[in-house]
């Protein structure tokens, strides 16, 4: 039959008694985990790990149930996944649409572009690999919460529930092939997928923890250690006493896992293994009979009811509170916030339970027609898909503008210019709109990048005039110089200039990491760029002359700085090293979206933000090579570092310039740049 297969079981026994013996505690474990999930996001701010026991108990579940259909010779497909569409798409794609057409409303627009692609991501149950892009891309780190970005968990479950079946065919294609018992080879293969994914976890988190937090592969092991319960639990039966022990031992690591720890900052390596294993003991514990036994409240009518609802309560709760912080324009929630946010995620839950689940759930869907599962799954998905693509259509046409340089509606950095007479409109509309700021960066075509031998990491971007470069120019170190490159692209038009970019994300142009002490990575890159540099021998290389670190009047110039200017000045290439820009302690971009462009609550003091002096004048020793460019004056007034100069907006976030605003600094810097170098 299409979309099943059949194996041969040998001489074994299923392990049927998981489903009946331990379904009371699955559903008070599944309750306990989602109340720990909401209540630590709302009132602790922090990750509990109930997501890791989600992991557990659905491959405990979804083991047993293929293992059983091994045992009778057939696993068919077609009915699998169309009850996993039943369970999963309705109260998700609610939940998607209903925060789709909320965000639209509700959200700032700076947060348009990066809402509608999760909402994609989340829709088509990727939306863990669309994070864990997000968190190696530098730019994408400074993204506020999104309002669906704990459908990341879902997308894993959903991944796992496509190729977990898969893998069950697979295996009982070689156990017919070989002649292999089903029961050993499954746990074989169960106990490698453990050994292996946990051990890749442990290796990922440590070199990059924001990366393996999304990873599928580093959540495999969880899945696989459900499924090594579900193969094993029939196997003993323990003492009473000691059931009532391990059960409650459980419940408190449960409970303590989020407080003891910083789950988002630790997990998912070896130190998941504390709530799955604290889940694992509940399970183990079973229904003890015992009075005092843990199982007697986790099966209890509260807690099942909880259990029954606690998919749509996950679902729920995490827009409710991205939506109340942003109507209250709060950074956290107070105790009677939260009983109002837990209040309005259970009255929804409670809804869609009983108004969508439920009724889906109980329905002839995918029983009286063999596609109907699937075809139910794609009259939910559509409307979701079609809204977020209509949003996303609205947010791309108003994000579609530009300003040549020279308007006289958008003088930007030209209206600090001696002697500047503003000739434009009355009241122009200040750009760049807050929905294009985070796409707001200048940048140079990936079809003009080449991945240097000396270093995996450091990529060398070229672009060139038509003919033969005027000048070559160099921009090195992390985004604060990759903002710059909106300034120089038009010469290389313009001035016939070519422009190169090695751009590393936090790490600026220096013999040392300057910004992650003991970052050996960015060292390394470094060390590599130098090398390029030198081999190339521009006429210019462009770098950061200082380092604001942090909010307010933190400017230094390390030494670090200056041993690679030595370099270069030994190998003849004249170096021009840019004062930094300043830092604040607010979201700039936000600040403006939520009051008005012109609102002086939204600048600050230049004394509050830059010493008078630049760092680098204080400095002993400097090679003669170098010269430095100050544009202060072109972002902030004598006395304030405004949030819109020239009609334009200056920062899209509290430490980065707008491409727009640099992109109107072109012929200043043109000017200034060839004064110093007396090109």
């Amino acid at each position: 039959m299409p979309g099943s297969t059949t194996v041969s079981t040998g001489r074994v026994s299923a392990p049927s008694a998981e489903q009946s013996r331990f379904r009371p505690e699955l559903q008070g474990v599944r309750a306990l985990a989602s109340v720990l999930v909401v209540v630590y996001h709302v009132w602790l701010d922090r990750i509990s790990g109930g997501v890791d026991v989600f992991f557990l108990v659905s491959g405990f579940l979804i083991t047993g149930q293929l293992y059983r259909a091994s045992l009778r010779g057939r696993i068919e497909l077609r009915p699998i996944w169309g009850r996993m569409i039943k369970r999963l798409f309705p109260a998700a794609m609610t939940v998607l649409l209903t925060v789709t057409v909320a965000s639209a409303l509700l959200l700032p627009e700076d947060r348009w572009f990066q809402t509608v692609r999760e909402v994609f991501a989340s829709a088509l149950f990727y939306e863990n690999w669309q994070l864990a892009a997000d968190s190696v891309d530098y730019f994408a780190q400074h993204n506020g919460a999104s309002v669906v970005q704990h459908f990341w968990s879902l997308s894993v479950q959903g991944q796992f529930y496509l190729l977990w079946p898969l893998v069950f065919v697979a295996l009982g294609l070689a156990v017919r092939r070989f002649g292999w018992p089903l029961r050993r080879t499954v746990n074989v293969m169960l106990v490698a997928l453990f050994t292996a994914s946990l051990a890749y976890s442990v290796y990922l988190t440590a070199a990059d923890q924001q990366l393996a937090y999304f990873h599928g592969l580093t959540r495999v092991w969880e899945f696989a250690l459900g499924g090594l319960m579900a193969m094993f639990l029939d196997a003993f039966v323990l003492p009473r006493r000691l059931r009532v022990l391990l059960g409650w031992i459980g419940v408190a690591g449960l409970v303590l896992c989020g407080i003891v720890l910083r789950v988002d900052t630790v997990f998912p390596g070896f130190i998941a293994l504390w709530p799955t294993l604290s889940a694992g003991l509940v399970l183990v514990a079973g229904q003890t009979g015992s009075g005092l036994g843990a199982d007697r409240w986790l099966s209890s009518k509260p807690l099942g009811y909880l259990g029954k609802i606690s998919f749509s309560l996950y679902l729920w709760h995490w827009p409710v509170l991205v939506f109340y912080l942003i109507l209250r324009v709060r950074e956290q929630v107070g105790l009677l916030g939260g009983a109002v946010i837990l209040g309005v995620s259970f009255g929804l839950s409670v809804l869609t339970y009983h108004f969508v689940e439920n009724p889906i759930r109980l329905s002839e869907i995918g029983t009286v027609k063999r596609w109907g599962a699937y075809r139910f799954g794609l009259v939910a998905l559509v409307p979701v898909l079609v809204a977020a693509g209509l949003w996303g259509g609205y947010t791309t046409a108003e994000a579609n503008y530009s300003i040549a340089l020279g308007d006289p509606d958008h003088p930007g950095a030209l209206a600090q210019s001696p002697g500047f007479v503003y000739r434009g409109s009355p009241s122009p509309r200040v750009v760049p709109p807050t929905l294009k700021l985070p796409e707001d960066w200048a940048g140079i075509d990936s079809d003009n990048c080449t991945t240097s031998p000396r270093d995996e990491e450091l990529d060398i971007c070229t672009q060139s005039p038509a003919g033969r470069p005027a000048k070559r120019v160099v921009l090195v170190g992390d985004s604060h110089i990759q903002q710059y490159l909106a300034a120089f692209l038009p010469l290389v038009r313009s001035k016939g200039w070519q422009v190169t970019a090695m751009l590393k994300g936090a790490c600026p142009f220096s013999a040392a990491s300057e910004l992650m002490p003991g970052d050996e990575a960015c060292t390394s890159w470094n060390e590599a760029a130098a090398d390029e540099i030198v081999a190339m021998h521009p006429d210019a290389v462009v770098a950061q002359g200082s380092l604001n670190t942090g909010a307010g009047v933190t400017e230094t110039t390390p030494p670090g700085l200056l041993t690679q200017w030595s370099r270069l000045a030994r190998a003849g290439i004249p170096v021009v090293a840019l004062r930094d820009s300043p830092r604040f302690s607010f979201d700039v971009a936000a600040c403006v979206a939520e009051r008005t462009p012109g609102d002086p609550a939204c600048g600050r003091d230049r004394e509050d933000l830059l010493p008078a002096d630049p760092s680098y004048s204080a400095v002993p020793e400097i090679p003669g090579n170098v010269s430095f460019l100050d544009f202060t004056d072109y972002l902030c007034t004598g006395e304030v570092c405004p949030a819109t100069v020239g009609n334009v907006l200056v920062y899209m976030d509290d430490n980065h310039v707008t491409a727009t605003f640099l992109t109107t600094l072109s012929p200043i810097l043109d000017q200034e740049m060839t004064a110093a170098l007396h090109w």
